[in-house]
């Protein structure tokens, strides 16, 4: 199974080769909780962008871990790059992928504040 997502303007689209998840989480740190993500993380190797890596531009804060990475057209966030004790993945901003039911997710909250 697998399931798209886009900015908002379309300029920026992917696939993630995987099932759409029926859990994501919510932070409250200062970044989130400006922008409202909804976020499942997802190893690298399931995820392909498929148009727009010449409209993307980065955004690092705090330790610099995660690569934001937003459309400089329309300036959403559909996905951001980072590492795990697993390895590189992608963190997917739900809110960009129409296919999913938000509020059908079970949510983990993440006191991002407090890092």
């Amino acid at each position: 199974m697998t399931y798209a997502g886009s900015c908002h303007c379309g300029a920026v689209t992917f696939t993630v080769d995987a099932a759409p998840p029926s859990e994501a989480m919510t932070c409250n740190c200062s970044h989130c909780r400006r922008k409202g993500f909804v976020l499942t993380f997802v190893p690298v190797d399931q995820f392909s962008l498929d148009s727009g890596d010449e409209q993307l531009t980065d955004y690092l804060f705090y330790k610099h871990n995660i690569t934001h990475q937003f459309c400089r057209t329309c300036g959403t966030e559909a996905f951001a790059r980072g590492k795990s004790p697993q390895g590189e993945m992608r963190a997917i901003n739900l809110r960009c992928v129409p296919a999913i039911d938000i509020e059908a997710l079970t949510i983990q909250k993440v006191d991002g504040a407090r890092f």
